[in-house]
C-alpha cells in the first residue's frame, strides 16, 4: 500500500509479510528512498527526523510482539551499516524508556539532529553519532497496530484544528498564566491533560483542499476508537461553529476497529460484516478527500 501526500510531503509505505521477507523488503524501500530523498531540500507539514523517518515494525497474525522487537533490531543493524545511518529503537523495542515515545526521539525534527547526535545522551542504539544531512536518522521498533486518522475541518484557518487537537490528545497543552505565559516547574512544563487516552494530535493544513485536518495518531484504537475521535472533533467544532468535512485513514486501517464504527452507527443488530463496514465509511466520511477502497485499506482484506 502506497499514500503519498503533497501538503504533508511525505508517502506511507505499508508493507505485509513473513519475517523472513519483511526485513529485506523493508530494506529494499529503505534504500530507495535513500537514491530519491534528499533531506536538505525537504519541507513538509508531517514532523520527521529523516528521509526515511520510521519503520515500525508490528504484529498481525502468527507472529508475537517479542518476534517483531528481534525483527526491528536485526532491521536497525543492517540499516545502519548499509546506508550508513544513526537508528534509534522505539516503542516495545526501546532500550531506554526515554526513547519509548516516538515524539521524544523525533523533538528537534531534522533540523536539530546534528546537535543532538552530540549529547551522548542521544548516542543512536545501531550505526555511528555522525550526522548524515542528506538522509537524517531512522526510527524502527515493534509496537501495536497505530491508525494515522485525520478529521476535515471545512475552513482554511489552522487555530480551529490546533486548539481541537490541544484539547483531545492526550498530552493535551502547556498551562498558561494570566498572562499567556507557560507555566513551568523545575524546568518542566506543566500540561493541562486532553480528553482522550493513546491519542496524538496536531493541526495541518492542506492547501489544496482549501481545509485543515485535526492529524491523528490512534495508539492504542481498542481504547480510542475511530468514531469516538470522530464524535469528540465534532463536538469541538460545533462548539467554535465550524463544519466537520468527513476524515481520512492513511495507511491501512484493522478491520476490527472499522467494524467497530459500523456497530456504533447501526441501528440493527443483524447488519453483517460488509453492511458494518459500508456503515462505517459513510458514517466516518472516509471518501471525503480520497477514496477509501475496502479491499486495499482493511488490512484483513488485502492478506
Amino acid at each position: 500500500n502506497l499514500e503519498p501526500d503533497g501538503d504533508y510531503n511525505r508517502v506511507v509505505v505499508t508493507l505485509a509479510g513473513d519475517e523472513n521477507g519483511i526485513v529485506e523488503g523493508a530494506l529494499n524501500a529503505c534504500k530507495a528512498a535513500a537514491e530519491n530523498i534528499d533531506m536538505r531540500n525537504q519541507k513538509g507539514e508531517h514532523p520527521r527526523l529523516g528521509a526515511i523517518d520510521v519503520v515500525p515494525f508490528i504484529p498481525i497474525k502468527d507472529v508475537t510482539t517479542e518476534e517483531c522487537v528481534k525483527i526491528s533490531e536485526e532491521f536497525g543493524k543492517r540499516v545502519a551499516e548499509e546506508l550508513n545511518l544513526p537508528v534509534y529503537l522505539y516503542e516495545a523495542s526501546a532500550r531506554k524508556p526515554e526513547r519509548k515515545n516516538l515524539s521524544s526521539i523525533r523533538k528537534g525534527e531534522y533540523e536539530g539532529l546534528e546537535e543532538k547526535l552530540k549529547d551522548p545522551e542521544w548516542s543512536p542504539d545501531f550505526g555511528k553519532a555522525v550526522f548524515n544531512p542528506k538522509l537524517g536518522a531512522l526510527v524502527t521498533g515493534s509496537r501495536f497496530f497505530l491508525i494515522a486518522y485525520n478529521v476535515n475541518i471545512n475552513s482554511t484557518d489552522l487555530q480551529y484544528s490546533k486548539i481541537i487537537a490541544e484539547t483531545l490528545r492526550e498530552s493535551g497543552k502547556p498551562k498558561r498564566d494570566e498572562e499567556g505565559k507557560i507555566i513551568k516547574v523545575d524546568g518542566k512544563t506543566v500540561r493541562i491533560p486532553g480528553r482522550l487516552k493513546e491519542l496524538k494530535g496536531m493541526g495541518v493544513a492542506l492547501e489544496k483542499h482549501n481545509i485543515t485536518q485535526v492529524s491523528m495518531n490512534l495508539t492504542n484504537y481498542k481504547i480510542t476508537p475511530m468514531h469516538v475521535a470522530f464524535e469528540e472533533v465534532k463536538k469541538e467544532a460545533e462548539i467554535m461553529e465550524v463544519e466537520v468535512k468527513g476524515s481520512e485513514v492513511v495507511g491501512l486501517v484493522p478491520l476490527e476497529a472499522i467494524l467497530a464504527a459500523g456497530k456504533f452507527y447501526a441501528n440493527d443488530e443483524n447488519m453483517n460484516e460488509e453492511q458494518l463496514v459500508d456503515l462505517a465509511i459513510d458514517k466516518l466520511g472516509l471518501n471525503s478527500v480520497t477514496p477509501f477502497k475496502k479491499e486495499s485499506k482493511i488490512i484483513e482484506y488485502m492478506i
